[in-house]
């Protein structure tokens, strides 16, 4: 029988569907655009490795400057809650933390998805809060509702 880690039960574990609902949700809300990303292996520093990977994703290209990351390295259970500049300047440093310890409380206790989504939500009302949707409510959706993966082994 093949050795069981703590990594491979959480992506396994993993309500894809669920989290994927809630970015829908959560961006619906405002206007801003939210991911989250899975990393495979080991970064050394979850925070460093979170702003490399926004930028490569191009979360720093959508109009209103107000892309968030949600990015996980379950093989350290680290992870790290990253946004763009304006968010971060409505938003500020405690609101990071805020978003940190909503996903930090589940995930000490195996919920992960729930973790996620908790975190996924509090963008959501921030985005809404200063970058509200439009009287119509539509916001253009410039990046994909998924949740990403790298470094695959």
């Amino acid at each position: 029988m093949a050795k069981r880690t703590v990594a491979k039960d959480f992506f396994e574990g993993l309500d894809r569907p669920a989290i994927v609902e809630a970015i829908r949700r959560s961006e619906a809300k405002g206007r801003g655009e939210i991911r989250v990303h899975l990393q495979h292996g080991k970064v050394g520093d979850a925070r460093k490795a979170a702003e490399a990977t926004f930028l490569r994703l191009g979360m720093d290209r959508t109009e209103h400057r107000t892309g968030c990351l949600i990015f996980l390295v379950p093989e350290e259970r680290s992870f790290a809650v990253v946004g763009d500049v304006a968010i971060h300047e409505k938003a500020g440093d405690s609101f990071w933390l805020r978003a940190r310890d909503d996903a930090a409380a589940r995930f000490a206790e195996g919920r992960f998805t729930e973790g996620i989504v908790a975190a996924v939500d509090r963008i959501g009302e921030v985005l809404a809060a200063h970058f509200p949707a439009g009287p119509d409510g539509a916001d253009a959706d410039e990046l994909p509702n998924e949740v990403s993966e790298s470094g695959k082994p």
